[in-house]
């Protein structure tokens, strides 16, 4: 087993065809994608199947941060740092922390523009500037090769097959759908699971299913809000703002494409949205009765957020992997994001993991086709992977917890959230969905 691994950078390509295992990455998502680009840089063959039928077949929700010490840190590695500090909205790393009462507790974009300019001195830029999931996807998609992502490839079986003479591990055959037509894809050495918190891989590794987390979200948009809504654009502001209170809280995100996402969170049972008796058919009097029955003692303020954003209306709820879940390891296979240790949004940790993992799982498959170990050596590598995403995703899942149980949704939580920016630094920041 090994115990280092190299960085990316230095590592070479020069070696022997036949030390090339057949990889294939299932879900083209931050993760997936990420690791199909370093390995593209490696020249390491693989085949990347995702069951969307393309691109910009649905929406990729909304704003997220990528921190310097895992999202930044794998696109730094991928070569895709300058094309993020382009993309990015350094702008949009402020936030406005709100009571129930509508007393303003913090607001980081007005002290910008009203106490001073900071200065390199006294702020530096962002660590964490925000980056719509569109255009992230969109990043990581143009830096493949023309043709990497095979669209439309929905994922029905993984089969196992016995180790072949003089190897340790399976092989896998992968059975999808596409258009209606039953294909069959293999026998691949690797199978990276990269398909999110409904994983078809995940199975052949754990009889793990994610489970309610207690937190139903009602995800409302403002389209074109500087043209069409002055009042919310001027309230939000170029970042987020953040109410926690007992059993909910809301967080509005601006976007980059002149939007605003609104989300309205209650700590109700997984049949809320059937039994609560709102009428999710009718998007106006759907958010009326949201408000009538769960944020009418809020301000005005924070009940117009909710009202104004009228423009669609997605409902969901979070759901959650056990906290630090692992499995045996199992030669040729492995997952890496959601598909391994899905959480909810209340650390702003998911994207940023998923990405982490990436890195670490390209850098592990890398060093070992560089000094020619084979399949036996990579499933070595992807063991060493595993340990330490087991580790990581662990803090990062309790932290997670932490925040949605002990902060976001306790009375007067904006307030336990402006001690836990006084007294820790800069607290956790959520991911819109």
């Amino acid at each position: 087993m090994m115990t280092t691994q190299p960085t990316m950078t230095g590592i070479t390509s020069t070696r022997a065809p036949s030390t090339h295992p057949k990889i294939a990455i299932i879900g083209a998502g931050p993760g997936g994608l990420t690791v199909a680009k370093l390995l593209q840089l490696e020249e390491i063959p693989f085949t990347l199947y995702d069951r969307e039928g393309g691109p910009a077949e649905r929406s990729q929700g909304g704003t997220l941060d990528l921190h310097p010490e895992s999202g930044q840190l794998a696109l730094k590695a991928a070569g895709l740092s300058g094309e993020f500090t382009k993309r990015a909205r350094f702008e949009g790393d402020c936030m406005k922390l709100v009571a129930t009462d509508g007393t303003v507790l913090l607001d980081e974009g007005n002290q910008q523009q009203n106490d001073h300019e900071p200065s390199e001195d006294d702020r530096g830029p962002p660590e964490r500037p925000e980056i719509d999931r569109s255009q992230l996807r969109e990043m990581l998609l143009n830096s493949l090769e023309e043709g990497t992502v095979h669209w439309g490839y929905k994922l029905c079986k993984v089969e196992a097959h016995a180790p072949v003479t003089g190897s340790e591990n399976e092989t896998y055959t992968l059975h999808f759908t596409n258009c209606g037509a039953d294909i069959t894809e293999g026998p691949f050495d690797i199978i990276v699971g990269a398909d999110g918190a409904r994983s078809n891989v995940r199975s052949l590794l754990t009889t793990e299913k994610p489970f309610y987390s207690g937190i139903s979200m009602v995800e409302l948009w403002a389209l074109e809000v500087d043209n069409r809504n002055p009042w919310l654009s001027k309230y939000v502001g170029a970042g987020s703002v953040f109410m926690y209170d007992q059993g909910r809280a809301i967080f509005a995100q601006r976007s980059g494409n002149g939007s605003i996402r609104v989300y309205a969170c209650v700590q109700q049972p997984e049949s809320w949205f059937d039994d609560c008796g709102i009428d999710w058919n009718s998007p106006s009097k759907a958010r009326e009765q949201l408000v009538d029955g769960y944020f009418s003692d809020c301000a005005g303020d924070i009940k117009r957020v909710i009202l104004d954003a009228c423009d669609e209306i997605v409902l969901w709820r979070l759901d959650m992997l056990p906290i630090g879940m692992s499995w045996e390891h199992r030669g040729g296979l492995t997952l890496l994001g959601d598909a391994a240790h899905l959480m909810t949004p209340f650390a702003g940790e998911g994207v940023n993991s998923a990405m982490h993992d990436a890195l670490d799982l390209a850098n592990a498959i890398a060093h070992a086709v560089k000094l020619g170990k084979g399949v036996d050596g990579i499933s070595e590598g992807i063991a060493w992977y595993e340990k330490i995403m087991f580790a990581r995703s662990e803090e990062k899942a309790q932290a997670t917890w932490d925040s949605l149980s002990g902060v976001c949704f306790v009375k007067d939580g904006a307030e336990a959230f402006l001690k836990m920016l006084a007294s820790r630094g800069p607290p956790p920041e959520e991911e819109g969905h």
